[in-house]
């Protein structure tokens, strides 16, 4: 996922407390192109490799095929789509952006989603540790709360499904307190806010974060 970006500030729907405030102008992670065919193979070969493991089923599955197939794991930014499709595993970012292109090319309305999970102990010690070996930045780590990318499906009535491609799995909207728990969400909208959503009893405005639960 990505470092820094210039992205125009975007403040917290409620006060920010101190121990995730550090991401609240995050970037969504989008792969890069190098505008040469490298590139454009591994999209191509992404969107026909999705239709095929469709499978005529229904094209609001969660793409789980991705994780199956690229492993979670460090990945160095930029990251291009000739690189991502050629590495072993890769961050939530990459999972992220992997699965709205498929979702994007079945024709499903799909939001980028960018979440803080309740983690800690053992757990962000491992994954300092294994980020550190790969001498890339664990940025997306902090004291008892950790920074993911997953996307926002709608389903009907701005009602949204959150599905988490790192874990090839749909995010529990109840699941707001203890370990691995969602306690704030931002969800990206194109026209830059204005659009509001529901993730079960959570009301989530576009393009700003809102809390769930601590």
């Amino acid at each position: 996922m990505y470092l820094v970006a210039d992205n125009p500030s975007l403040e917290l729907g409620v006060a920010a407390p101190a121990n995730f405030s550090r991401w609240k102008d995050f970037p969504v992670s989008q792969l890069s192109h190098h505008g040469q065919q490298c590139c454009d193979i591994a999209r191509h070969w992404f969107r026909g490799m999705d239709f095929a493991q469709l499978n005529g089923s229904d094209a609001m599955s969660g793409p789980r095929w991705i994780r199956q197939k690229f492993d979670w794991g460090p990945s160095k930014w930029p990251l291009h789509w000739c690189e991502a499709l050629e590495a072993d595993a890769v961050d939530c970012g990459a999972h992220a952006a992997l699965a709205q292109e498929a979702f994007e090319a079945r024709g499903v309305t799909t939001y980028r989603a960018q979440i803080v999970q309740s983690y800690g102990g053992t757990a962000v010690d491992q994954w300092r540790r294994r980020w550190g070996n790969d001498d890339v930045s664990d940025h997306w780590l902090g004291e008892g709360f950790i920074y993911h990318e997953a996307n926002a499906v709608e389903v009907g009535g701005q009602q949204v499904k959150l599905w988490d491609g790192s874990s090839g799995c749909w995010l529990n909207p109840a699941h707001t307190k203890g370990y691995g728990s969602v306690i704030a969400i931002r969800i990206w909208t194109p026209d830059g806010g204005g659009l509001s959503f529901r993730w079960g009893d959570h009301q989530l405005p576009s393009c700003c974060w809102q809390e769930t639960g601590v």
